[in-house]
């Protein structure tokens, strides 16, 4: 196991919850997040392989998504993750031509090295994310939002975290 600070940032949609429903291990569910009813598609699989992941390198995981405090009961609690720390992305400052949740992430990760699953980031996100003060190392994996999260990704932020300078 490693010794780390670095950090696993989770989104929901495109990630966890795909566009289409990609094999017959994903569970449809039905979720309720800011007042409103959305279906989810969801592999059970995702909690403990993310849980490995983290156990294996010494990250923390923690969400980075516009379901905010739904996420824990809604998504997580569903695919076997423990209540994580949780990103307030939807109230952060924002900045031109990034998504809005990159600025919050960028004042949340103080220095840390950090592994960003994502379906929406672009060069502009990576851009920003460097130029930011006080955002150390990060990796950005983009997922296919069509087919989400799979152990390739996982196996990209595996060996990028083995593989940086610790502090």
């Amino acid at each position: 196991m490693t010794t780390s600070d670095a950090l696993l940032l989770l989104d929901v949609d495109g990630v966890l919850n795909p566009w289409h429903r990609p094999g017959p291990e994903w569970e449809i569910h039905k979720a309720v997040a800011h007042d409103m009813s959305y279906r989810v598609v969801l592999n059970p699989d995702h909690g403990p392989m993310l849980l490995e992941l983290a156990k294996e390198t010494g990250a923390e995981l923690v969400w980075a998504t516009t379901w905010e405090e739904h996420t824990n009961r809604e998504i997580g609690s569903r695919i076997g993750l423990p209540e994580l720390p949780v990103i307030q992305v939807n109230s952060g400052p924002s900045a031109p031509r990034v998504h809005p949740k990159t600025p919050p992430v960028a004042d949340y990760v103080k220095g840390r090295s950090f592994v960003w699953f994502d379906d929406d980031l672009t060069r502009a996100d990576s851009q920003y994310l460097k130029a930011h003060d006080g955002v150390g190392d990060f990796l950005i994996v983009h997922i296919g939002p069509r087919k989400g999260l799979t152990e390739r990704h996982l196996e990209m932020a595996a060996a990028w975290l083995a593989n940086r300078e610790t502090p």
